[in-house]
């Protein structure tokens, strides 16, 4: 009868649910209906942040404000390629590296240094990411200073880039 529901369900779905069904192990570990969103939402945090760290190391303005939620984009527009923004010409990012992604009260808080070089000197920054689903989509919705550690302490100071 297991077996008859299967084919019965990959016939009306479709094959998009054939991996699932078949993927499934009794003997293997799975992620319980709890797990399986905050993996979802920590694994899309983690996305959006290193495609923004990407596109500031490789200067591509449109591919980093693309990341950001689109209710920060006047504000991203103001100030990204100012004196003090992310994409700044007198800015070159050496090194990015995400360190941290966790829960937090308005979304998930994804922490990264960075490694930036302005002329001879080099300033190794960390930043903090508040990433947050807006409808079927994820985008930062924020970018401060600092860690989660700094911002469970209500702490951050915020930059110039949204």
């Amino acid at each position: 009868m297991r077996t008859a529901y299967r084919r019965l369900v990959l016939g009306v779905l479709g094959g998009s649910l054939l991996v699932t069904l078949l993927g499934c192990s009794a003997d293997g570990p799975t992620e319980s209906a709890e797990e399986a969103p905050a993996v979802e939402s920590a694994t899309k945090a983690r996305e959006r942040v290193q495609a923004y760290l990407d596109a500031v190391a490789a200067k591509d303005v449109a591919a980093g404000r693309s990341q950001f939620c689109a209710v920060m984009h006047p504000a991203f527009d103001a100030v990204a390629t100012g004196p003090s923004g992310d994409f700044a010409d007198h800015f070159e990012v050496s090194q990015a590296q995400i360190t941290e992604v966790g829960p937090g009260p308005r979304g998930e808080e994804v922490s990264a240094t960075v490694s930036v070089t302005a002329g001879a000197d080099e300033l190794v920054r960390p930043l903090l990411f508040t990433v947050t689903r807006d409808g079927a989509d994820w985008c930062i919705a924020s970018e401060t200073s600092g860690s989660t550690e700094s911002a469970s302490a209500g702490t951050p100071e915020p930059t110039e880039t949204p």
